[in-house]
């Protein structure tokens, strides 16, 4: 009987040496042969998903990351020896002698589990592991990560199919690389540099031989060895088993091994920051200004087909961002939100600094917390909210500033740019002047009859005087004269987008002719949307779309690129400009708009007074801009910009747009502006406007 069961398992141990042979030439061979050629080509090039870094302006201080699987990819000559031989020594002793499939290990592992009527030890190699493992990483479809993980027969013969040709293209130490990239650690650690970081706070390349038996360790079941949740016996066993199969395969002397068991597991944690809420603290509203990035991601054709597809590039693209954001503006703009710290108020204060000439966003602030914890919140001051609604503050991580799908804050007479200027490049001159009465009923507008904000306004105007003045009997004249579909349609080229419903269609082609209230700002508008239109007005009528970067770079270190209509490659990160308005028209505009902000144009009268007459004062150099106002002053505004800087500020309750700030609060947005735009620029020379032609003049 004994010599009977002795032949059992001999043979036994000599079928299963000779199954992975069987099974490569074999069994299943025309079954999976396409899908192995198919999957092979993926494996030679296929590369795991990896962290997206965003960085400050200096390229060099991390603000946060994106990330699904957290992971850096990291090169085998930047990892310590004693990982790479400590992840030998866990998973497959017999790595250097096989070439990709172990028939000593499949014939141990067939005769143990044999034995035990189980699955109780794997016979995977690490190149088997890895194939694995890209599978998964390479899958698009849920079919395809499952086929890649499930416990079947056949798919272990496509590993080993895989193994072999994977072996024929790859050296050792290429193999090592990405599977020590690719493997799980626990606690969302994907890849050696993730696993070193977190559970240790340091580099792949200074792990010592007890770190890294204690990392190596966890692959094989990371819950099961974790080190941190549980009382660390089992954490401490598996890795002294590493340390012994070091020492066993002359990776370590036995008395270093021995002296390596005798260490407790020292543990120094680190919490990798994800996404925009992970932002330092100390930055109330650099959070929002990562929020805008996302969305203006998550609209960018060059990474994906629809959001979802780019989103999931952001996460698992591997790219290194870098903010448009300066720290000195930024910080200028959090200083000077007005209320900055009355968090308790349902009034949200905010402002957008845009750069003309190149459309990057140069801050973004609110008297606001970036958090997703809104259980101190009150409930919202909208009563058709429901009593259970949360209010937007002290938290909030709603798109206040624009970039997302709010519709934004009506922007009052701040419209009156648009219509302006879409006169000036028609060819009207500054002077053209228009008896303007306290009230004027419109022909054009069938009937419709706005009036004056005071009687002071009336009387003969110009450009200068009725912009200054903010005269919207004069700018209802002049509307007409051009068409208010003229305004609308120069609004959209400059960057403004139509959300509601009313607006929608209103703007449309067959109600903008109409729109006689365009010129009074009914319209719903963002900060964000403002600030860079009228940064094109400052860059004499070239307008940039909005951008929140300076660099994207791939995760090989080159530029991150897009393929213009003509085929162009062209950075994503670079201004996309064009010229809206011809340079003298958008010169005249800034020459009227010095107005409004107590500053002297260079060719005009601004009339004896204006709506905003600190402005210049405060800034301290040549400005221009313009306020705005609804009724009953539920929102209030202010735009103002230099040759360097455009800003627009708002206040209003983003919750209940009906809920009024009243006139004393007005000046808010104003002086929100001014003292930013003055901070900002402190320490620059002062840059003057250039003067409109005598011919715009007239």
């Amino acid at each position: 009987m004994p010599l009977l069961r002795a032949g059992l398992i001999a043979g036994i141990v000599v079928a299963a040496a000779l199954y992975p042979l069987v099974a490569v030439t074999g069994i299943g061979a025309k079954a999976t042969a396409h899908a192995v050629e198919q999957k092979t080509n993926i494996l030679k090039t296929a590369l795991p998903a990896e962290t997206s870094y965003v960085y400050a302006p200096d390229g060099k201080t991390v603000l946060t990351m994106f990330y699904e699987e957290y992971r850096q990819y990291t090169k085998i000559e930047n990892m310590s020896p004693n990982i790479q031989q400590a992840i030998v020594a866990a998973e497959d002793n017999r790595f250097y002698q096989h070439h990709g499939v172990d028939p000593k290990g499949v014939a141990r592992a067939f005769v143990s589990n044999a034995r035990s009527g189980g699955v109780s030890q794997g016979a995977s190699t690490l190149t088997m592991q890895y194939v694995r493992m890209a599978l998964r990483d390479s899958a698009t479809t849920p079919r395809e990560v499952q086929e890649a993980t499930q416990q079947t027969s056949l798919r272990k013969v496509k590993e080993m199919r895989m193994a072999l040709d994977i072996e024929k293209h790859l050296s050792k130490d290429q193999i090592l690389e990405r599977y020590l990239n690719s493997a799980y650690f626990g606690h969302r650690a994907y890849g050696i540099y993730a696993a070193a970081q977190i559970f240790f706070s340091k580099t792949p390349a200074t792990l010592t031989p007890v770190e890294a038996a204690t990392l190596a360790g966890l692959v094989k079941s990371p819950s099961e060895y974790d080190p941190i949740t549980s009382d660390q016996k089992d954490a401490t066993g598996r890795r002294n088993y590493v340390l012994d199969n070091m020492a066993r395969l002359g990776y370590l002397s036995p008395d270093a091994a021995a002296a390596a068991k005798g260490q407790p597991i020292k543990l120094k944690l680190t919490t990798p920051p994800n996404d925009c809420a992970a932002i330092d603290g100390g930055h109330r509203s650099w959070g929002f200004y990562c929020d805008y990035l996302k969305n203006w991601w998550s609209a960018q054709p060059a990474f994906g087909e629809n959001r979802l597809e780019r989103m999931d590039k952001l996460r698992r693209g591997g790219y290194r961002i870098v903010l448009a954001l300066d720290p000195k503006t930024q910080a200028a703009a959090e200083k000077n939100v007005g209320a900055k710290d009355n968090t308790g108020s349902p009034f949200a204060n905010g402002i957008v600094v845009a750069e003309p000439g190149t459309g990057r966003i140069k801050a973004m602030a609110v008297n606001r917390n970036y958090s997703l914890d809104l259980a101190e919140n009150p409930n919202s001051s909208n009563p058709e909210a429901g009593p259970k609604v949360k209010a937007n503050y002290p938290n909030t991580v709603a798109p206040l500033l624009g970039g997302g799908s709010l519709p934004g804050y009506q922007a009052g007479s701040t419209f009156k740019m648009f219509p302006m200027l879409a006169a000036l490049n028609a060819g009207m001159p500054l002077s053209t002047a228009y008896d303007s009465p306290y009230t004027y009923k419109s022909a054009v507008y069938d009937g419709w009859a706005p009036s004056n904000a005071s009687g002071a306004m009336t009387g003969r105007q110009t450009m200068w005087s009725g912009f200054g003045k903010s005269v919207n009997t004069y700018f209802i004249q002049l509307e007409e004269k051009i068409g208010a579909d003229a305004g609308v349609r120069l609004a959209e080229q400059l960057g403004l987008r139509w959300r509601t419903d009313v607006d929608k269609e209103q703007a449309s082609p067959a109600k903008a002719k109409k729109w006689g209230a365009f010129t009074l700002g009914v319209s719903d508008a963002t900060p964000l949307e403002m600030a860079n239109a009228y940064a094109a007005i400052a860059a004499d009528g070239r307008y940039c779309e909005a951008i929140p970067v300076n660099a994207i770079m791939n995760r090989d270190g080159t530029p991150a690129t897009y393929s213009t209509a003509g085929g162009v490659q062209r950075e994503i990160a670079k201004p996309r400009c064009r010229q809206v308005v011809n340079a003298d028209a958008a010169r005249a505009a800034t020459d009227a708009a010095r107005c409004p902000t107590g500053d002297t144009p260079a060719k005009g009268s601004c009339g004896g007074w204006s709506t905003a007459d600190s402005v210049r004062g405060t800034v301290g150099r040549p400005v221009a801009g313009k306020t705005g106002t609804t009724d009953s002053t539920r929102s209030a505004w202010f735009v103002g910009y230099t040759p360097e800087l455009a800003a627009a500020s708002f206040i209003a309750d983003p919750d209940n747009p009906f809920n009024a700030v009243g006139d004393g609060q007005s000046q808010i947005p104003v002086n929100a502006v001014a003292q930013t735009l003055r901070d900002a620029l402190k320490g620059q020379p002062s840059r003057q406007f250039t003067p409109p032609s005598d011919q715009i003049v007239g």
